[in-house]
């Protein structure tokens, strides 16, 4: 999927805009940012239930893609590039956090929804995040960069650093568990 970019009335794509900034664009880059930031902190929010933490890795790693876009073999690959880059800085920062410390879900808002169904879609939210802190955080980042990202199985697995098959069996023994924590929402 690529995206578009209108700047004047050239529209520019994201292998464009990648090639652009690695030659000093910093326009180029900004429109990368601003396409990208969004999917990165939804992403990173999801896997640290953390609205802070997600803010500074989402930082970091744009920083660290500015610096480090000349190393990219592929322009195309850059959006691949982001989720595996977000993906490592989330484990590492959850492998960092000494002891593991409860985390509060981040509260959901609910627009256009009577107060009961809101209250009731809250508390689902809030399961569905308490039980997401209880995945592996490898099942977690699967789960998350296939159900909710809809990435394939091959861009997950080069996110994560493993074959297709232990991320398949990730997703697997994930969805078992959020099934067996949800039922009571069916």
């Amino acid at each position: 999927m690529t995206s578009h970019t209108e700047v004047g009335s050239e529209a520019l794509d994201d292998v464009t805009l990648v090639a652009r900034a690695r030659e000093g664009d910093v326009h180029a880059y900004e429109q990368l940012v601003l396409r990208y930031q969004g999917p990165m902190y939804r992403f990173a929010v999801r896997m640290l239930a953390s609205r802070t933490d997600a803010e500074d890795v989402v930082q970091e790693v744009f920083l660290t893609a500015w610096r480090r876009l000349g190393q990219l073999q592929e322009d195309v690959a850059f959006m691949s590039w982001l989720y595996r880059t977000t993906t490592n800085r989330c484990l590492n920062v959850i492998r960092s956090r000494r002891p593991l410390a409860e985390v509060e879900p981040e509260e959901h808002e609910a627009t256009g929804v009577l107060p009961e169904r809101s209250v009731e879609i809250g508390e689902q939210m809030a399961a569905l995040a308490a039980a997401l802190q209880k995945l592996t955080p490898e099942q977690r980042a699967c789960w998350l960069l296939r159900e909710v990202h809809g990435r394939s199985y091959d861009e997950i697995a080069k996110s994560v650093g493993a074959n297709v098959t232990a991320v398949r069996g990730r997703i697997a023994r994930a969805r078992v568990q959020l099934a067996e924590v949800m039922a009571p929402w069916r």
